[in-house]
């Protein structure tokens, strides 16, 4: 058990300063959308693209596309909640941030079908066991200090029901490009500086990757397994990502 140590309450109060901040933006990182620039419509349709993408890639696997009670993990400002909110009679939104929690609030068109619940650490505390029929996550787990995506995919296992499904992205390994070397080299206060002193982000946004073969045996000790994987270009983060489909086993 993690437990609320040093990194992570760090991790909270930079999440918590990013929400009171610049919301939008911390949860979709556009050079073009800081200060607050991000249009409303053009944020939420990004959330539709991407449940959209999802449930295509569930229909292709033969899973299930329309849900009694989802989870959306780090909910951020509800972009991913407001779309799953059209294929599901409840949506969750759990995130460790009050200010990102009142955002979504604030933002919410779903007429009562997402709530949104503050979680302070990355077991899923507030979910009861085998209650949830998909878990989406996106974008979320590389921000958790280290052993926090290990601890969040037993989580993701614990709370769905049998034969639930979980759809993940997490990165790997750093790019070698010049910023992929500083993410593979430099010891996380020379970053968390070069972001806030450099970059200027209200505060840092700190990466942590996981192989697919460590995400493959964390899940398996749960009680899960990696059913798909597909690799995500993402340069722009200067890591190597991929998302993963995981089914919870049925008995």
């Amino acid at each position: 058990m993690l437990g609320r140590g040093r990194l992570t309450e760090q991790v909270q109060a930079d999440w918590t300063r990013l929400g009171a901040e610049d919301p939008l933006w911390a949860v979709w990182v556009d050079p073009d959308k800081r200060g607050g620039r991000w249009d409303v419509e053009e944020f939420l349709a990004l959330g539709r693209q991407d449940v959209e993408r999802t449930r295509q890639w569930l229909a292709r696997l033969g899973l299930p596309t329309e849900w009694d009670r989802v989870l959306d993990f780090g909910c951020g400002a509800g972009r991913l909640s407001q779309a799953l909110a059209a294929h599901a009679r409840e949506v969750v939104g759990l995130d460790v941030s009050e200010p990102m929690l009142a955002q979504a609030r604030a933002l919410d068109r779903s007429g009562g079908t997402c709530r949104f619940v503050l979680a302070e650490d990355a077991d899923l505390g507030p979910v009861a066991d085998a209650t949830v029929d998909l878990v989406l996550t996106e974008r979320v787990l590389q921000h958790l200090p280290p052993g926090g995506a290990e601890r969040s995919l037993r989580g993701f296992l614990r709370v769905l029901r049998p034969g639930g499904v979980a759809v993940l992205h997490c990165p790997t390994t750093p790019l070698w490009t010049a910023r992929g070397v500083v993410w593979r080299l430099a010891p996380t206060r020379l970053v968390r500086w070069a972001q806030t002193r450099l970059l200027g982000y209200p505060a840092p946004m700190l990466m942590t990757g996981l192989s697919g073969a460590r995400v493959a045996a964390v899940v398996a000790a749960a009680g899960g397994r990696v059913v798909d994987t597909v690799p995500v270009p993402e340069p722009a983060t200067h890591w190597a990502a991929a998302r993963y489909v995981v089914v919870k086993d049925a008995g």
